[in-house]
């Protein structure tokens, strides 16, 4: 039976990977890693928790000696490396977590991979799952491929794009069997609403200001969760060593009309009659803020078979009716009492 850790399992992208490898591969005994800081809830994967091949193992990737007795104890034969800081303004803030995390603890899990499968490679897969910022900003036209070179603007963006030379560094000097993937921004339900669609779903609900960085004119190529889950199912089970894989939802939005077609959406859904575009509030522009990232899917596309199965509308409509329903795990992540979760479910585990 393979042993398939994934770090970062508690987050956003993390749980919904861990609940379709938990799920679809029943053969599998899945672990699922996270240090559980304010992105990481438990409680994103109670329908899975009393599933017999999920484990739950509470840790910090930054701790070496503890990712080393995990690898020795487990014997993983495959790492889903999801675990890591990812909010631009946070990093701005303190640039240093960014580095511990991203930088230090990816080359932590590459050193305990690379001990523990020294003596045999076969079968084996390390795959590091990280973002099209490393990539820095576009124009008004053309798209980031697999060629395109690094051009970082953030201290977020920068410590991804180390921890992405790392692992094809490992892949180079040691051969460690790796496989990359950089995605465009992700949604979807579950994700923490410091993130821009879940923060304005939840500020339209609360009748709150909807801030916008400078005039909302920065482009995102979104990308429905679900989809992305399936992408990073197809490259850790037929994706090459070695390679590079950008996977994108080719739906380019500013800012601005993202926002607004949501107060569109949410002000029939919620049926009031006072506009939820008259709460938008322009604010000063973030330092280094990248104009526009677009991602060309291409080669996932045509190697491996994948492309997006939802389309945006269907998606964003589908995320929003989640925020609806999900009171209670709103509250308890805003409020911090998913910690308490962790405390009831898992301590004496």
């Amino acid at each position: 039976m393979k042993k398939i850790l994934i770090t970062g399992g508690a987050g956003f992208i993390g749980s919904h990977v861990v609940r379709h490898f938990v799920n679809k591969y029943p053969e599998y005994e899945i672990y699922n890693l996270d240090k559980l800081t304010y992105a990481g809830n438990l409680e994103n994967l109670k329908d899975i928790e009393n599933k017999s091949n999920y484990h739950f193992i509470k840790a910090d990737i930054v701790d070496s000696d503890k990712m080393f007795e995990i690898f020795e104890k487990y014997c993983f034969d495959g790492v889903l490396h999801l675990a890591a800081e990812s909010h631009v303004d946070r990093s701005i803030l303190d640039p240093m977590a960014f580095i511990y995390t991203n930088v230090v603890g990816t080359v932590n899990l590459l050193n305990a991979a690379r001990k523990i499968w020294e003596d045999d490679l076969e079968d084996k897969v390390f795959y590091h799952i990280s973002t099209d910022e490393v990539y820095g900003s576009l124009g008004e036209t053309g798209y980031f491929t697999e060629e395109t070179p690094y051009r970082p603007n953030s201290p977020y963006s920068a410590s991804k794009a180390s921890s992405d030379h790392f692992v094809r560094a490992y892949y180079k000097t040691y051969n460690l069997p790796v496989k990359i993937t950089n995605c465009s921004n992700n949604f979807g339900p579950y994700q923490f609403p410091e993130k821009l669609i879940p923060l304005i779903i939840n500020n339209i609900k609360h009748n709150k200001p909807l801030p916008i960085y400078g005039k909302g004119l920065n482009i995102r190529d979104w990308l429905f969760v679900e989809d992305h889950v399936k992408a990073i199912d197809l490259v850790f089970h037929k994706g090459k060593r070695g390679e590079t894989y950008n996977i994108g939802g080719s739906n380019e939005w500013t800012n601005i009309d993202l926002v607004r077609k949501i107060c569109k959406i949410m002000d029939k859904k919620l049926n009031r009659e006072e506009p939820a575009e008259n709460l938008i509030t322009f604010v000063k522009d973030r330092a280094g803020h990248d104009l526009r990232y677009a991602i060309d899917s291409s080669k996932i596309q045509n190697e491996l078979g994948w492309k997006p199965e939802h389309s945006f509308e269907e998606a964003l409509e589908k995320t929003i009716d989640w925020y609806l329903k999900s009171e209670e795990w709103l509250e308890n992540v805003t409020s911090g009492n998913y910690q308490k979760y962790y405390e009831l479910q898992y301590s004496k585990r």
